[in-house]
């Protein structure tokens, strides 16, 4: 099936042609091995290694790293293989940043980011509906949505499983809705075909996906039945709970005949902001809406006289949730957004004592 299909059909466009450097072939990663890629070129699929220049590359920055949905640049081996040379920039790329404990000191962890997916036109999150014991996670939705905005596609929430929540479907979509303003919302059962146009009417042809949710969230029994075909394993559900278990162990891009492509992922624990600039304000856009009503304009919501945040929630127009949940991803993102300046910083000061040392082995000290 992908051996039939050319570069455009794959995404291929004129600003990615712009950007191909020289003498070189352009090829679409499906999946990355380690040292390796699997990639998709004008005369199929085939195997590729990652060069020493981006590999080094990749050591300084995991975001320089290829991942699935990334166009690459390839040149000739003498084997009569192909090495990857170089990633194309990428028009979106859904980037999670380590992820940010809560701890007595604060929040603290891993600075560094990692490319779930890139070049995707629509994020589809996935989140189990469940029952009223154990119900959707809210705070997920709303940081991957904000994850989704942030990397320039467009966020589509899909709450699988519907056929397993006897009651109360109305309310969770009502709940959902309300939690991430702007997004569509949808309730599929994938194994019945229950909701899957709403969704598919988001894909088609050149047009790339990317699933993303927990661990048994459906993910690839929702690709199987958008591809109208098994092209991902999955397992059996619990009958207890209905969470199905790990399947997916990495992220790959697959065909979804007549509806493009798709990237169905590994299930996702918690995943850390990278970067944000506006995603987090346009999931929480009521919150920042509320705030701008506050009698002073550097208003913290917490004991300060004419909150109008505090307002709503005492009103019980904004839940307290939603609040408690607005408030830790701006300290998350702050968080980042220093950590960040910090490692930039740090390869700065280490590139110049670098050159520092060097100048004076040579006995150079011209800069």
């Amino acid at each position: 099936m992908l051996a039939d299909l050319s570069l455009t059909d794959l995404g291929w466009d004129d600003r990615f042609a712009e950007s191909l450097p020289a003498d070189t072939l352009p090829a679409r990663v499906l999946r990355v091995d380690r040292g390796a890629a699997l990639v998709h070129t004008a005369d199929g699929v085939t195997h590729v290694r990652l060069s020493a220049q981006l590999r080094r590359a990749g050591a300084q920055d995991p975001v320089a790293l290829p991942c699935a949905g990334d166009w690459v640049a390839l040149h000739p081996l003498p084997d009569g293989g192909h090495a990857a040379d170089a990633v194309l920039p990428r028009r979106t790329a859904v980037v999670r940043g380590g992820v940010a404990r809560l701890t007595p000191g604060g929040l603290s962890g891993d600075g560094q980011g990692q490319v779930l997916a890139a070049n995707v036109d629509v994020v589809l999150v996935a989140e189990p509906a469940r029952h009223a014991d154990d119900p959707a996670d809210l705070g997920r939705i709303e940081r991957l949505v904000a994850l989704a905005w942030e990397s320039g596609a467009v966020p589509v929430v899909v709450l699988t499983k519907a056929d397993l929540l006897p009651t109360g479907l109305g309310d969770l979509l009502d709940d959902v809705t309300a939690a991430v303003p702007g997004a569509e919302v949808h309730a599929v059962a994938a194994l019945d075909g229950q909701g899957l146009d709403a969704v598919g009417r988001h894909l088609g042809p050149g047009r790339t996906a990317v699933v993303l949710g927990p661990s048994g969230a459906g993910k690839s029994t929702l690709v199987n039945a958008l591809a109208g075909t098994p092209v991902m394993a999955t397992q059996q559900v619990r009958a207890a709970d209905g969470r199905g278990r790990h399947t997916t162990v990495h992220r790959e891009l697959v065909v979804l005949p007549g509806r493009g492509l798709v990237i169905d992922t590994p299930g996702l624990r918690r995943v850390g902001l990278y970067e944000m600039s506006d995603g987090v304000e346009r999931v929480f856009a009521d919150v920042e809406d509320l705030a701008r009503q506050c009698r002073f304009t550097d208003c913290g919501h917490g004991t300060e006289p004419g909150c109008a945040v505090l307002a709503a929630v005492d009103s019980g127009a904004l839940p307290g949730r939603r609040l408690e949940s607005w408030r830790l991803l701006q300290r998350e993102a702050a968080w980042m957004a220093a950590r960040t300046d910090a490692r930039v910083r740090s390869e700065q000061t280490k590139a110049w004592r670098s050159e520092t040392r060097l100048r004076r082995r040579t006995g150079n000290s011209r800069p």
